[in-house]
């Protein structure tokens, strides 16, 4: 084990475990011999703010930079602060979601880590940013800006990861006690007890809890509530740094959605439930109407459904999320080291949503006969028996109809390290991945006011008059990874150059059941369950539709990782990485194929790759932090997606080849021990290399197209990703006081594929414009001051202010992008200034 050490400096960086910058134990435990400690740049880095010497381009961000962000506050959004990275939250506590985007990789091609243990849904790959660990807890997260970990257990990431990993629990007995009020009536409280070291083999555990609610921020009705319950217990082994440890994390969300509006301007101002992006800050704030239609059944007539629940901003956003993760860490001989992470993950989500449910059947013949059926039938549960006791079947019934997910994920991350000497070292590595992911549609009935009884109704299903329960998806997937990698590290020209040769071979099975007729190829079926005489009817009258079926599909490549850093001065080198990502093609996607037939090239959607370059040059010494590169991405077969939230439909589209680049930078100085000043950004090109097919039997390669069938996409930029960001902080400190200042402007983004105008047909009037190429470039400036209680009551105890958005500014949120100037995208309205005071006490 290597640790380098200039001016005289002398710190044991490998015993503090803030010196880890990988993800899973045996990354970690590869990794670890690349730290250098400066006398001006800690292993802490400059106020919390690291630039680890890797091959890779990363920034690492320590609890001491974390501390000083809102309590409870998504680390995804923490995360903004570093170059590359561009988060939205959808609300300034972290509780409500947001969009993330590193170098344009959006959220399902980021793998994001959590102690090793992958959080990207095994169907979608959507990360969710209102799930994360309480930021209290995380020792540090790092983030590789453009390129994966060997052992990454992933089927997403093509290119950026995120690892956060948990703090140790201390040595000695301690309780810290978070108490935060603010804006939007935002209360939040978190505890926490160390246990110190117990019992004859200094076994030392943590237990915390938290809990946050506040308003919706631009509405009158909704809730959110937020609730989340850790531990972690860590028994070392001898005194060469082997350990087990046991943790486990359940959080649960309540909450409903809001904010999220139509990207146009042309509709008039309305403060009820918005139709388009507000155009002041005064806009962004409307009402949602208790609900107060007569819902009366009336026996003998066709009682119509009323809207009560139906509003996007009504709809509940429902998960339970839990994991128990393992790691630890085994000396077998001198020199060889064997680490072994398992893990377990449960889901348990939906995302809201109702529909018009009917109680009589429908009639399948379309020819003059009958076929009177119960089923989910072209986006309506039929029941045929009556649901409102009025005594007949007439009625038309509005229902809670959301997507329900649930899933159980098994993993493990083992790596075996073999040191050959002080120069040169090898690990192989083996991941595994296997994730059981149950998709349903379940429907409930909802209270007179709008609101569920329950709001899992797969709790409870509705059942048609058969005694089949009705869903608007059924569905069953099975994602499978098996990886086998190594990773070879060796230090040349008396440890001037350090390189690095990797290569991960993944082999991913998906194994999916759709129990549903698919009808259409954006992902549409037709659902009868356990109504076998429906399904039979339906496949009679539908003979081309594909039916009920299960496929099989299968995916491996060999992916290399290599790279190397150079030590040209003493605190300065230059480093360079090449790797090649895969992503497969998630659940949605695959069940969308199911609407061609088996063989045919649309049935079999083919894996997105990419080739990702780093090169670049880092500096630390004399109060100075550095690090200053260039990137190149290019992608074969780019997929892309666009969620509309109001059909809940997912629609995909292959961008083909796409090449990225840009340059990105952070230079961090303390002039001297009070003052900490920081400035980073970047900035991102890309050109997609094709038209896009949108209609059949149309040549989009040819010089000239002026008809339709085409999305003139070629030679333009993705969708979705600012062209730049550009941030400032400086942090200071005098006696008791302490605070900073930090802004970041986030620079314009397209909103289609085409970077043209939205067009849609107004009042007759075709091909009208209602919003521009762009979202427009924003800054967010945020402030934190703190006054320490040393003098009152300890050193642990303090007062901290946080203002987010400090001057209100009004922008547009997250969003996806789109292929077509004519597809009209949804964004969320981004989040307002709030402000937030916390008590922290620590004994």
């Amino acid at each position: 084990m290597k640790i380098r050490f200039y001016a005289g400096v002398a710190a044991a960086a490998l015993c503090i475990p803030g010196a880890a910058f990988a993800q899973s134990t045996g990354s970690q435990d590869f990794d670890k011999d690349l730290i250098t400690v400066t006398a001006s740049t800690s292993s802490t880095g400059i106020v919390g703010v690291q630039l680890p010497k890797t091959s890779k381009a990363k920034g690492v961000l320590s609890q001491e930079f974390i501390a000083n962000q809102t309590p409870g506050q998504s680390i995804n959004d923490i995360i903004n602060q570093l170059p590359g990275v561009s988060f939205q939250n959808n609300d300034p506590f972290g509780s409500a979601g947001g969009t993330l985007n590193i170098r344009g990789f959006d959220s399902s091609r980021i793998s994001q880590t959590f102690d090793g243990v992958p959080l990207n849904d095994s169907g979608n790959y959507a990360l969710y940013s209102n799930q994360q660990l309480d930021p209290e807890l995380i020792e540090q997260v790092n983030v590789n800006f453009g390129s994966t970990d060997v052992d990454s257990p992933t089927a997403a990431a093509t290119g950026s990861t995120v690892n956060y990993r948990t703090r140790l629990p201390g040595k000695e007995f301690g309780i810290k006690a978070v108490g935060s009020v603010g804006s939007y009536n935002f209360r939040r409280v978190f505890g926490m007890i160390d246990t110190g070291e117990v019992g004859p083999w200094g076994t030392r555990a943590f237990f915390s809890a938290s809990t946050a609610k506040n308003d919706n921020v631009y509405n009158n009705f909704g809730k959110i509530d937020k609730q989340q319950y850790n531990f972690r217990v860590y028994q070392p082994i001898g005194s060469n740094g082997d350990f087990i440890s046991v943790a486990g994390n359940y959080n649960q969300n309540r909450n409903n959605f809001f904010g999220s509006v139509a990207l146009r301007t042309d509709r008039p101002t309305t403060t009820v439930v918005p139709n388009r992006f507000p155009v002041n800050a005064d806009e962004r704030f409307y009402t949602i109407a208790p609900c107060s239609i007569n819902t009366v059944a009336r026996a003998g007539v066709a009682d119509a459904a009323n809207s009560c629940g139906s509003t996007f901003d009504e709809r509940f956003n429902p998960s339970n999320t839990g994991n128990i993760r393992v790691q630890s860490r085994f000396t077998l001989a001198d020199k060889l080291v064997l680490t072994v992470d398992p893990s377990y993950q449960y889901v348990k989500a939906n995302g809201g949503g109702t529909a018009v449910g009917r109680e009589g059947f429908r009639d399948l013949d379309p020819s003059a006969g009958v076929s009177n059926q119960t089923g989910y039938q072209a986006g309506t549960p039929y029941f045929g028996r009556d649901l409102n006791g009025d005594g007949d079947i007439l009625d038309t019934v509005r229902v809670l109809a959301p997507s329900q997910t649930q899933t159980t994920r098994f993993g493990v991350i083992a790596s075996l390290r073999y040191e050959i000497n002080d120069e040169h070292s090898v690990r192989i590595a083996y991941s595994w991945d296997h994730a059981r992911h149950r998709q349903t549609g379940e429907v409930g009935l909802l209270q007179t006011n709008g609101a569920p009884f329950d709001v899992f109704p797969v709790n409870n299903g509705l059942a048609d008059v058969g005694g089949n329960i009705l869903q608007k998806r059924d569905r069953l997937s099975y994602a499978v990874l098996n990886q086998i990698s190594g990773e070879y590290r060796g230090e040349f020209f008396d440890g001037k150059l350090t390189a690095t040769v990797g290569i991960r071979a993944p082999f991913f099975k998906r194994d999916l059941t759709n129990y549903c007729s698919t009808s259409s190829a954006s992902g549409f079926v037709e659902c009868y369950g356990t109504n076998t005489a429906g399904a039979a009817a339906y496949s009679q009258f539908n003979p081309t539709v594909q039916g009920p079926q299960q496929r099989i599909l299968k995916y491996s490549r060999v992916l290399p990782n290599i790279g190397f850093t150079y030590d040209v001065l003493q605190g300065a080198n230059v480093y360079f990485n090449y790797s090649k990502g895969l992503q497969v093609p998630g659940t949605d996607n695959l069940y969308n194929s199911f609407f061609f037939a088996p063989g045919t090239p649309e049935a079999t959607p083919v894996p997105e790759t990419t080739d990702n370059f780093d090169l670049g040059f880092r500096y630390s010494a004399n109060g100075i932090q550095a690090q200053f590169g260039g990137f190149y991405t290019r992608f074969s077969n780019r997929l892309a997606s666009a969620y509309d939230p109001v059909l809940d439909v997912t629609v995909y589209r292959n961008l083909g080849v796409v090449n990225r680049y840009g340059i990105d930078g952070d230079i961090s100085y303390r002039p001297i021990k009070e003052i900490a000043l920081r400035v980073f950004g970047s900035y991102l090109k890309s050109e997609i290399q094709n038209n896009v097919q949108t209609g059949r039997g149309v040549d989009c390669t040819a010089a000239t197209i002026t008809t339709g069938g085409c999305a003139l996409t070629a030679g333009k930029r993705e969708s979705g990703s600012p062209t730049f960001t550009l941030g400032a902080s400086i942090r200071g400190n005098v006696g008791i006081f302490s605070g900073g200042i930090q802004a970041k402007r986030t620079g314009p983004r397209y909103v289609n594929d085409e970077n043209l105008p939205i067009f849609q047909t107004v009042s007759g009037v075709a091909n009208t414009v209602v919003y521009g190429d762009k979202a427009p470039a924003y800054t967010l400036v945020d402030l934190d001051f703190r006054v320490s209680l040393k003098d009152v009551i300890n050193d642990k105890t303090y007062f901290q202010l946080n203002v987010t958005n400090l001057f209100d500014k009004l922008y547009v949120g997250g969003f996806g992008g789109n292929l077509t100037r004519s597809n009209l995208p949804f964004v969320q309205i981004g989040a307002p200034r709030a402000v937030i005071g916390s008590l922290v006490v620590g004994f």
